[in-house]
């Protein structure tokens, strides 16, 4: 009897046609049977927005003619595709969701405003063993190449060992060729933060509007963090719980006068 091969949903938040994309798409068709589905247009920065006043599109696509894949193009969000994928498009719940791979860093603090990650991390509350993928590079001429040994890597062990309860994994690459990445670290979010500014300025019709700048600030010198692991020529890999409950502090506001 033929093993059935793993069904793996494809996600991002760059689009559907961003190399990034393209490049995770390769190595998942290693792995198994592959369906896309993924934003239409760049959806950076929408953390895990879904789209609830506005009507939703969902076309069936083919970016590339000799790829074996099932493409699906999304007017929504990155959230949006996941939840289509699995109520809409699919027959069956995924073997895996990989998001990304996305063009710029989702590590420590990032990882709350990334769509690339929130994909991810809708489908693991839906039970589905999940990774977000991220290169340290902007650029759309960026080299993916470097990363796709390490994709095949971590994909694999997801699908063999599943994921621990309520955790998907965030992965950052980082920009450095084949022969200088010196391996994989697992490692916990850096605590570090972005001090941010807003440019103002003024349009031609004379109003004005403002365009957000900023520095990322890592005050974090531990060398278990996944700030450091990039920054040493580490892929990092940092488990990432969706139950955002503080327990360690519930002790403390029981002792709170709120009765």
């Amino acid at each position: 009897m033929t093993k059935k091969k793993p069904l793996i949903l494809v996600t991002n938040d760059d689009g559907i046609t961003a190399p990034g994309i393209r490049a995770l798409i390769e190595v998942m068709n290693t792995l198994g049977d592959v369906c896309v589905v993924a934003p239409d247009s760049p959806q950076s920065g929408m953390g895990h927005a879904i789209t609830i006043n506005d009507t939703l599109y969902c076309d069936s696509v083919k970016v590339r003619e000799d790829e074996p894949q099932k493409e699906y193009s999304s007017s929504g969000t990155p959230v949006d595709c996941v939840k289509l994928a699995v109520n809409e498009i699919l027959k069956r719940k995924p073997d895996l969701c990989v998001s990304g791979v996305n063009h710029g860093s989702n590590s420590s603090i990032n990882v709350i405003y990334s769509g690339t990650m929130s994909a991810a991390v809708e489908a693991g509350t839906l039970g589905i063993p999940s990774v977000g993928f991220s290169l340290l590079d902007y650029s759309l001429e960026a080299d993916f190449e470097p990363t796709k040994k390490f994709i095949k890597k971590i994909a694999k062990q997801a699908l063999k060992n599943g994921m621990p309860k309520g955790v998907v994994l965030n992965v950052n690459f980082p920009k450095l060729s084949k022969d200088k990445i010196k391996g994989i670290k697992v490692c916990r979010q850096a605590n570090a933060h972005w001090e941010e500014q807003f440019d103002k300025r003024v349009n031609p019709l004379g109003r004005e509007y403002y365009w957000l700048t900023g520095e990322f600030v890592n005050e974090d010198k531990g060398e278990d963090t996944d700030e450091w692991a990039l920054a040493n020529g580490y892929v990092s890999v940092v488990p990432v719980q969706f139950d955002l409950t503080a327990h360690h502090a519930i002790k403390d506001l029981n002792t709170w006068k709120l009765s």
